[in-house]
């Protein structure tokens, strides 16, 4: 599977793609297909605030319930509302199409962040 290139990525599944002083930030193709079928998503507040690394939300399967965790810094300024009542739609989007939340950002980017190429090589480890 080959993951878009303007994304950076983390060891925990999540993407983010920077817009401006924003972010964009979803769950990669490949947490999707090692959840099975997504039946909730439970996504924060607009105007919640964040350190990179936290849990913002979670994510339900017919398996388990995952964390999801902010790759950078900052507060909430949309939700997608229209993922969080159909999740299973997250099932049909290619990664970086679904973003679950947007953040303006209140510090640079992790440098723990990955390229394409590393997490493509991260996920093929696992």
């Amino acid at each position: 599977m080959k993951y878009p290139t303007d994304l950076k990525y983390s060891k925990d599944h999540e993407w983010i793609k920077k817009d401006g002083a924003n972010f964009s930030v979803g769950v990669t193709q490949y947490a999707v297909e090692q959840l099975g079928d997504i039946v909730h998503l439970e996504l924060p507040e607009v105007g919640a605030s964040f350190n990179a690394g936290d849990p913002f939300g979670t994510i339900e399967s017919t398996k388990t319930v995952s964390d999801l965790y902010l790759p950078v810094s900052g507060k909430v300024t949309e939700t997608n509302l229209e993922l969080a009542e159909s999740p299973e739609s997250l099932q049909n989007q290619e990664t970086g199409e679904a973003w679950l939340v947007k953040i303006k950002a209140s510090a640079p980017e992790s440098s723990e962040l990955m390229t394409a190429e590393q997490y493509e090589k991260f996920i093929s480890e696992d």
